[in-house]
């Protein structure tokens, strides 16, 4: 990797051997945008880790030629991002009244009872299988982080502490049975071995069951200018084109499929057995995969200029900030979410323009943003200093932070939200 590079014409690196594409194994040089080193997103610094060297790694993005399926290489395991993992879904409001809506709505579309059985892929602190359970529906959460999967069995969602994929597939559905309903809430970006995972999927579903996945929508991450969403615990980025292939090419097939708000734009995605013609594909499937096509996802082009839109926002980010400090202003930030350490890095953004940043995640308390060290406090801490501007870094749940937050108007505070562009609320 420490090879020389030469370029030799807009988005190709020649010079360097790189990964074959973690689906169709085309070789891969077509960069989608380059965010320079950074450290992994949820190593949040301890202390005593302070003056510590922290692992930096190339946060380079590329999009695969053949398939269109943009990626990440593979520098860190799996088994040393999240087998302890900082992130627990129950801390955002907002994201548990929609698990909740998806498992009332599953439960009356696919008449889940208490003769099925549901399983989640990644399934964290219980967040969503706890509607199911509620619901006296069997439930199973696979999830490889052991300190999240306990949260997780204190609400009475049994879990068993795996990582997914044709093996655990196998074992999992000869002790526990095959899922009417096998889903999973953004963890298919977070799979290196793609191909693995989803022919486990396959393994693992019933004859007549029901896939939902729901991951960030690529062409929402562009058009939105989202690239804070990408970082190295995400290694792929996917259009419903790209995804649908890769369904297919394991013998299953995206029968529908619903555009959401979540994440700043995510899809979800209905997946079925391609032997099973009770669930025909519908209106919806055929309309996003041609409104992809028009906008040109599946060619070359569509990829070429989001590194300079990036470079941009980067510089409008700066420019609010320094504008700021220098009329004297306080800025804190608001949570320590992945996509949050991302735009820190690849910004610069350290306690020169940032005084601290708060969290309601008690594992972050205490804890220092990786990289760029702002610590990370108890949110009554803005309450105690008054700060002029709050930097929402997981702008897209920035409706409920400002409604949780709304007494910073007390003291003439504004909210400030950098994405898609830096806006002041």
């Amino acid at each position: 990797m420490n090879q020389k590079t030469l370029s030799i014409g807009p988005g190709v690196v020649a010079g360097q051997k790189r990964c074959p594409c973690r689906f169709c194994s085309a070789p891969l040089s077509r960069t989608f945008v380059d965010l320079g080193m950074s450290p992994l997103c949820q190593t949040h610094i301890e202390t005593h880790q302070l003056n510590h060297m922290e692992p930096f790694y190339p946060l380079h993005a590329y999009v695969c030629e053949k398939c269109f399926l943009v990626q990440l290489e593979e520098f860190v395991a799996p088994g040393d991002i999240f087998s302890e993992y900082a992130y627990f879904s129950s801390y955002s409001d907002s994201w548990v009244q929609h698990a909740k809506r998806y498992a009332d709505m599953m439960i009356e579309r696919f008449h889940i009872g208490p003769k099925s059985l549901v399983m989640e892929i990644a399934s964290n602190d219980g967040y969503l299988l706890q509607h199911f359970v509620k619901q006296q529906v069997p439930v199973l959460g696979i999830e490889p982080a052991a300190n999240v999967a306990q949260a997780a069995l204190a609400k009475n969602v049994r879990s068993v502490v795996r990582f997914f994929g044709t093996q655990s597939a196998g074992e999992i559905s000869a002790e526990y049975g095959q899922a009417d309903v096998l889903l999973g809430n953004n963890v298919l970006a977070h799979v290196p071995d793609l191909n693995d995972f989803v022919a486990g999927m396959k393994l693992a579903l019933k004859p007549k069951g029901v896939i939902t996945m729901e991951f960030p929508h690529l062409l929402r991450l562009v058009e939105s200018n989202q690239f804070d969403t990408i970082y190295h615990e995400h290694f792929s980025y996917f259009s419903f084109i790209t995804v649908e292939q890769v369904f297919a090419a394991h013998g299953l097939t995206l029968f529908d499929v619903d555009e959401l708000p979540t994440h700043g734009g995510s899809l979800r995605i209905y997946g079925r057995h391609k032997e099973d013609s009770d669930k025909p594909v519908t209106s919806r499937v055929t309309e996003l995969r041609a409104r992809e096509q028009v906008a040109g996802v599946n060619r070359l082009d569509y990829y070429s200029s989001f590194s300079e839109k990036v470079k941009e926002t980067k510089r409008k980010v700066l420019d609010f900030l320094i504008h700021a400090k220098r009329e004297g202003k306080t800025v804190v930030g608001y949570g320590a979410p992945g996509k949050g350490n991302t735009l820190l890095n690849y910004c610069g953004i350290r306690t020169d323009f940032i005084d601290y940043t708060v969290d309601r995640n008690p594992y972050k308390q205490g804890k220092y943003t990786p990289g760029t060290h702002i610590p990370i406090l108890h949110p009554d801490r803005i309450r105690e200093t008054r700060p002029d501007y709050l930097f929402l870094l997981p702008w897209n749940l920035k409706d409920e932070i400002m409604q949780q937050m709304s007494f910073i108007r007390e003291w003439g505070g504004r909210f400030v939200v950098p994405i898609p562009e830096i806006r002041v609320y």
